[in-house]
């Protein structure tokens, strides 16, 4: 399909008023949009986290097989938190003014196995523009034995994927890394988004070049230097990636696959009613705003209304400006959607989950 259009093309009086009052916030507390001392530190912290328990197993000296999977886990957990709060920044140009520092620094989800480049089609492109739309947005465009949105068929296994999707969950950055860059790749050629076959190879020879490198350091060198089978070493590996893929997939689909949240469709025209700011509203929910530490490791992407609206932002400055949108949006007779501990969220996803395997539409239900 043609991705589609929004009816109103012009900013609205909500975004117009919102940027505004945003922008006066940064300007009267003097205080940059992009990332601070705490957002460098976490920065570091995270590539320790990843890359430290890695280079001790490349060592050669832990022959424990419990020791190298806690390893392996630990960064597993640096992963995640590279990938929620350091490259997810560094794409969206929001880490730095500095635009070779953000290319840089995006450069991290390389070092984890994926690519920035195709990151930014799919999700800065697509997810960001088609939020929640079917088949122009890729998040809800899962595999066939997942059901994201109440426009896709139904099959008899869905009934049970409120219980099995987490498993595949924690399998979704394996898939990642390993198959679904390249096939991206391949669709996104088709969607003309590489100028010429040249260009399309050019990519697909850095991407492979990347993953080499990532796959040297974190699977091949340790089956070669860690003294225990190499079979201990894959499941090691797929045990880091089943910890970062959990972690990820469900802080990703708790803003977007909920009962509160909406799917639009665009008319036979290809037009999507209303405008590109509120869509977003309509789309999107949050959770967890008052804990801190959660919201710090995750990149603060239980913020996630303030990161659809203001990508440009860096996320350590969502907790503050979260009120300003939650005003203006009340203001504007439009949702704010918001669920107030990670818990009850979790449970309104299940809830959605199982939901969309029951009923074909979710009026039926």
């Amino acid at each position: 399909m043609n991705n589609p259009k929004f009816a109103q093309r012009r900013a609205s009086e909500f975004s117009k008023t919102l940027r505004s009052r945003v922008n006066s916030y940064f300007k009267t507390n003097k205080i940059s949009k992009h990332a601070n001392w705490s957002m460098i530190i976490k920065t570091i912290l995270m590539l320790l986290v990843f890359i430290t328990p890695l280079v001790i197993i490349n060592t050669g000296m832990i022959s424990s097989i419990w020791l190298v999977f806690t390893l392996y886990i630990i960064s597993g957990f640096g992963m995640a938190g590279i990938g929620m709060g350091v490259m997810h920044d560094a794409i969206h140009n929001s880490y730095s003014r500095n635009q070779k520092v953000n290319q840089y620094l995006g450069y991290t989800l390389n070092l984890i196995g994926a690519n920035a480049s195709i990151w930014k089609i799919q999700h800065n492109v697509l997810h960001h523009t088609y939020t929640n739309i079917e088949e122009a947005d890729d998040d809800i465009n899962p595999p066939f034995f997942l059901r994201f949105t109440p426009h896709t068929k139904r099959y008899g296994i869905h009934k049970f994927q409120h219980i099995y999707s987490w498993f595949f969950y924690g399998l979704s950055t394996v898939s990642w890394v390993t198959a679904k860059d390249f096939v991206r790749m391949t669709r996104f050629k088709k969607m003309g988004f590489f100028k010429s076959g040249k260009a399309f190879n050019k990519e697909l020879a850095k991407v492979i070049s990347w993953k080499v490198l990532s796959f040297s350091f974190v699977l091949v060198l340790p089956i070669i230097m860690a003294p225990v089978s190499w079979w201990i070493i894959v499941l090691a590996f797929i045990s880091m990636h089943f910890v970062t893929g959990l972690m990820i997939t469900t802080v990703f689909q708790l803003a977007h696959i909920v009962p509160t949240t909406e799917y639009p469709l665009p008319n036979e025209e290809g037009v999507v009613e209303g405008d590109w700011a509120s869509h977003q509203l309509f789309t999107t929910s949050n959770f967890s705003p008052k804990s801190r530490l959660f919201s710090w490791f995750i990149g603060g992407l239980n913020y996630q209304i303030e990161h659809h609206l203001l990508p440009n932002i860096c996320h350590v400055h969502y907790r503050k400006i979260s009120h300003i949108v939650a005003e203006t949006a009340r203001e504007y007779g439009l949702p704010y959607h918001n669920k107030h501990n990670f818990a009850s969220a979790v449970g309104e996803h299940f809830k959605m989950l199982r939901q969309l395997g029951k009923v074909d539409s979710l009026s039926a239900g």
